[in-house]
């Protein structure tokens, strides 16, 4: 993806300030990468359901990014499966790419791994 001519980046901004920064760049095949950095709780719940909603909408497929979350929680599980459950609605795909330990075990606890795959990289989340 770095170095590539399809790739452009828009920030969505801080939905609040310090806490979850969704930056949304595109990758080869127009494929939407939505990178997270920060904490995936109530605060910023609506700002990412509407990133990857229309993600979703417009792209063949998506990956969430998850290398720089710290937290994850019920509101954020919530918008993953809304996503997920919109990109199959259109026939897409939906992945999550590079979840740290911590998510990765809320992850894992609440079963979304089970729903949503999960790949221990961006780059093997958009060669799957």
């Amino acid at each position: 993806m770095r170095g590539s001519e399809d790739s452009v980046a828009e920030i969505e901004g801080a939905a609040v300030p310090e806490r979850l920064l969704i930056t949304r760049t595109t990758a080869g095949g127009g494929v939407c990468v939505v990178v997270l950095a920060g904490e995936v709780d109530l605060d910023g719940s609506r700002q990412l359901r509407d990133v990857l909603l229309s993600s979703v909408e417009s792209a063949p497929g998506t990956v969430v990014d998850f290398r720089e979350v710290g937290f994850l929680d019920s509101s954020g599980i919530n918008v993953l499966i809304s996503a997920h459950r919109a990109a199959e609605s259109r026939g897409v795909w939906f992945r999550l790419a590079a979840p740290r330990d911590a998510v990765e075990r809320v992850l894992r606890l609440v079963g979304v791994d089970a729903l949503i795959a999960c790949y221990p990289s961006v780059e093997q989340a958009l060669s799957a």
